[in-house]
C-alpha cells in the first residue's frame, strides 16, 4: 500500500526543491514545483500562498511569471525540520 505524505513532508519537499534543485537563480516556476513535489496545481497554489505569507518563500515576478525561491527564514525552518524529522525517525514517529 502506498504511503501518503503528510502536509509537513510536502512543505519540506517544496522548500528542499527551492533550495537545492534550482539551476535558475530567479526561482522555481509553479509548473516545476508541481512536477518535483508531485502535487496538484490547486493544492500547491494554497501551500505557496501560505509559505510566502509566512516568509519562508519569496515570490518574484520574472518575464510575467511568478517564481519562488527560499528565503533565509525558509532555510532556518528547513534546517529545524530536518533535525526534528531525523529525531522523530529515530523514535519511529512520522511527522
Amino acid at each position: 500500500m502506498a504511503e501518503y505524505r503528510t502536509h509537513m513532508k510536502i512543505i519540506g519537499d517544496i522548500l528542499y526543491t527551492t533550495r537545492d534543485d534550482l539551476l535558475d537563480e530567479e526561482g522555481a516556476t509553479v509548473t516545476y514545483l508541481i512536477r518535483k513535489a508531485n502535487i496538484s496545481h490547486s493544492r500547491i497554489s494554497r501551500i505557496l500562498k501560505t509559505l510566502v505569507s509566512q516568509g519562508l518563500l519569496e515570490q518574484v515576478e520574472s518575464d510575467g511569471t511568478n517564481k519562488y525561491k527560499i528565503s533565509n527564514s525558509g532555510r532556518e525552518f528547513l534546517q529545524a525540520y530536518k533535525t526534528f524529522s531525523s529525531f522523530a525517525d529515530n523514535f519511529g514517529l512520522t511527522i
